[in-house]
């Protein structure tokens, strides 16, 4: 069966969805981090929350293309449950990045924290990363750069995690407004929970890769 199933022909379409689907976490890395450096301009801010929302729905479709897929597909490039890790991680990225827009609306934050502008940076930076592997997933001949890559998005969360809790820290000490505080603390951790799930994407990457090479 295992003979049978080598000569039969892979799906490639999941490739595209992929790909897809990671230019849209990166679309949405990029809005998030415009926004945030953007912050004291109301009426681009507005546009922002606004245009990450549609990229959020953009990259639903193409989580849905991609189950209704799998579910009809008999040979997947790689395991099928990888399959729907990765795609699912893909969407829970850009689930805590539309979450971190809304949020400054919902809670009426007029200042962003201190830190936010660097915390967004380096969403911004593990978004160009996930988008750069998974564009490699087609061949494994790209398996080296692909590891690479998981690498470099690992050691950004953990820089993302140490200035979370300096920031954290330095919110407790100066921070005398109790709402303020609460709001500004929420900031970091949205922005900080969805570079914890580009490292979660960026193992799921690896573990595809080490599997099948």
């Amino acid at each position: 069966m295992r003979f049978l199933s080598a000569l039969m022909p892979r799906e490639t379409r999941f490739f595209t969805l992929f790909d897809r689907h990671a230019d849209f976490v990166l679309a949405g890395g990029r809005a998030i981090s415009e926004l945030v450096r953007d912050y004291a301009d109301e009426g681009r801010r507005a546009a922002l929350i606004a245009r990450i929302g549609e990229v959020e729905r953009s990259a639903d479709k193409v989580t849905y293309e991609t189950v209704s897929l799998l579910h009809v597909t008999f040979i997947t490039p790689f395991d099928r449950n990888d399959i729907h890790r990765l795609i699912s991680g893909m969407d829970d990225i850009l689930d805590l990045i539309q979450d971190a827009a809304e949020s400054m609306h919902l809670f009426d934050i007029r200042t962003l924290p201190p830190e936010a502008d660097r915390m967004a940076r380096l969403l911004e930076s593990c978004c160009e990363k996930v988008q750069a592997a998974v564009n490699l997933l087609s061949s494994m001949d790209n398996a080296t750069r692909a590891l690479a890559l998981a690498q470099e998005i690992d050691a950004l969360e953990s820089e993302a995690d140490a200035l979370m809790r300096a920031s954290i820290s330095r919110l407790f000490r100066e921070e005398q407004d109790v709402r303020q505080l609460i709001k500004h603390k929420n900031v970091y951790e949205y922005l900080e929970n969805a570079i914890d799930k580009c490292q979660d994407v960026a193992n799921i990457i690896e573990a595809v890769v080490v599997e099948n090479v």
